[in-house]
């Protein structure tokens, strides 16, 4: 039976990771995305991201391993359908809560962020 779920969504830099801290703090589960783009100094595999090739990800979608997955920048995330029965917060795009199916929406509380532009900017400019 699938949970209850908060669903992070927001740019770069919007402060979904500091929400999703927060909640982590107070017991909730985060389902760690997978990726297909290399690591960033100081990500930790199965903290940050799972870190998959290309290929091993494009494997995986012909498998039916991935919920919901999009491409951004070149890159592509996802969310495992093992994460959506055992997880409890989600970070996705616009795009990928749309994949989210019509019977799970309704267990979904879906928070979208949207600081003022230039917090954005001069987090993204912290991250280099």
């Amino acid at each position: 039976m699938l949970r209850n779920k908060i669903v992070l969504v927001g740019k770069g830099g919007s402060g979904k990771d500091f929400m999703r801290k927060k909640l982590e703090g107070r017991g909730f589960i985060y389902a760690v995305s997978y990726t297909s783009r290399p690591a960033r100094v100081n990500e930790v595999e199965g903290k940050d991201y799972y870190f998959l090739s290309k290929s091993r990800f494009m494997e995986h979608i012909s498998e039916g391993f991935f919920y919901e997955y999009v491409e951004f920048n070149g890159w592509i995330y996802g969310t495992a359908n093992w994460q959506m029965d055992e997880c409890d917060i989600f970070i996705m795009t616009p795009k990928g809560i749309s994949y989210i199916k019509p019977e799970d929406r309704k267990k979904c509380f879906i928070i979208y962020i949207n600081p003022d532009s230039e917090i954005v900017r001069s987090r993204l400019e912290e991250r280099g």
